[in-house]
């Protein structure tokens, strides 16, 4: 993975496809800034709300997450000997990122109930049982920063983060159940404002919900079978930072930001954690 911070650092991974556990920080002459060799199996990031000096950047681990704080690492610390949290899902107005979590190493699929809360301000967490599996894609985040997980009983759960209480259910889709293959389609949760957009892949169907009042407000008939989703708002997902090496400040609302950069840190980040569950 590969993130741009927006003092213009990288966030960043060091490894193989078989084997990684370092997580980096490098500035821009490519120096180490900050580093931790405590994350087997990274895999999936997420920025929450900024720190007092630097963006706050989560990344999955297989033994609990690490958290980018104010220009260190801090580590979360589990009870479990293998927890896994490799699908993140951060929001820039709250200091707690939502995450699945896995038990279970030997498991081929494994089918949680319980999500995690990670709190970046004091490296704590807590664990919520729905009572009803997800997947990869079942996570995203409300307007106020508010936990959003989409379960097998085809439900949207509503989570207060703070209190780690479920505020509201709403039924969306049909029940359903992830596929042995991950990459076969199925439902997926994005938010733009107020309403989540919701596919219901099996019955070719996209539902928008209205967050605030809880219930769906439309549904759309799609032509074909939906496997990605995506929500352009044209607003930019990220505040512009300044680049003092050009010599100027980007316009308001332009990040300026060139072909090959790196994702900006201030973007929600995905939950699908690059290139599906990474099991």
């Amino acid at each position: 993975m590969a993130l741009e911070l927006t003092d213009g650092t990288l966030f960043t991974t060091q490894g193989t496809e078989d084997e990684r556990h370092t997580v980096r920080v490098l500035g821009k002459d490519g120096a180490v800034k900050a580093e931790t060799t405590d994350c087997p199996g990274v895999h999936g990031e997420a920025a929450a709300a900024p720190g007092a000096s630097t963006d706050t950047v989560m990344a999955g681990c297989e033994n609990g997450p690490v958290i980018y704080r104010d220009g260190t690492f801090h580590k979360v610390a589990v009870a479990d000997a293998y927890a896994r949290s490799g699908n993140l899902a951060g929001s820039e107005r709250s200091p707690i990122v939502l995450g699945d979590y896995k038990v279970d190493e030997d498991a081929e699929q494994e089918r949680p109930t319980c999500v995690a809360l990670f709190d970046t301000r004091d490296g704590s967490h807590r664990l919520v049982d729905l009572g009803s599996s997800y997947w990869f894609r079942s996570l995203a985040r409300g307007p106020e920063g508010e936990a959003l997980v989409l379960t097998y009983d085809g439900k949207l759960n509503v989570i207060d983060v703070e209190s780690g209480k479920v505020v509201r259910k709403t039924d969306v889709i049909q029940p359903w159940e992830e596929k042995a293959d991950w990459q076969e389609a199925g439902p997926a949760i994005k938010v733009a404002g107020s309403s989540a957009y919701v596919t219901d892949a099996q019955n070719k169907k996209l539902h928008v919900v209205d967050l605030t009042k809880g219930e769906v407000a439309k549904t759309i008939d799609l032509p074909q079978t939906s496997v990605e989703l995506a929500v352009v708002t044209g607003k930019p997902e990220a505040p512009a930072r300044e680049e003092k090496a050009h010599g100027h400040v980007p316009h308001k609302g332009h990040d300026h930001a060139h072909d090959d950069a790196a994702p900006s840190a201030g973007a929600p980040a995905d939950a699908g954690g690059h290139g599906g569950p990474g099991r």
